[in-house]
């Protein structure tokens, strides 16, 4: 089994790199929510999205979010170990480049979303889909980074199951 190098194509570096672009571009568009909007502002953007403010102290779908509060440490203590679990599987698994992609965006989605547990205490969605009054609960850019990852690691899988 090839191991990935630190750098160059493929390199664990690379990787780290496109979470690192996830997180710069989720804690910006972060910042400028709370610095243009309310707790609970929207702006209708188009006939099917809004841009919202609201703060979700659960996971996804607001999971937990009614808890007493330790809820947050334990989803920050759940997004580290899935990061370090997830550099590991970079390390061994850089060579496999929809595999390493994939990972690259939930570790980016993930480590996004603890910052937010760790400065504020809950994490700020702002991204709002709405169709004939039925609206998508609110997220943000860590979670649509996860989401993707997640639909790439399908898709890895479904390619990996179809060659062998």
């Amino acid at each position: 089994m090839a191991r990935t190098t630190t750098f160059g194509r493929g390199g664990l570096l690379t990787w780290l790199g496109i979470a690192l672009i996830v997180i710069v571009l989720d804690q910006l568009t972060k910042t400028l929510i709370l610095g243009h909007f309310q707790y609970g502002d929207a702006r209708h953007v188009t006939g099917f999205f809004n841009l919202v403010r609201v703060h979700n102290t659960g996971a996804a779908f607001s999971f937990l979010a009614g808890a007493s509060g330790w809820q947050r440490w334990l989803f920050v203590g759940l997004g580290l170990v899935a990061a370090g679990f997830i550099v590991w599987m970079l390390r061994s698994q850089g060579h496999q480049r929809l595999f390493a992609w994939a990972l690259s965006l939930i570790l980016g989605g993930a480590l996004g979303n603890v910052i937010d547990r760790l400065l504020h205490g809950y994490v700020v969605d702002f991204l709002d889909v709405h169709w004939a009054g039925w609206h998508f609960p609110a997220f943000n850019i860590a979670d649509s980074a996860i989401t993707v990852g997640a639909a790439l690691l399908i898709l890895d899988e479904l390619r990996r199951v179809r060659r062998g």
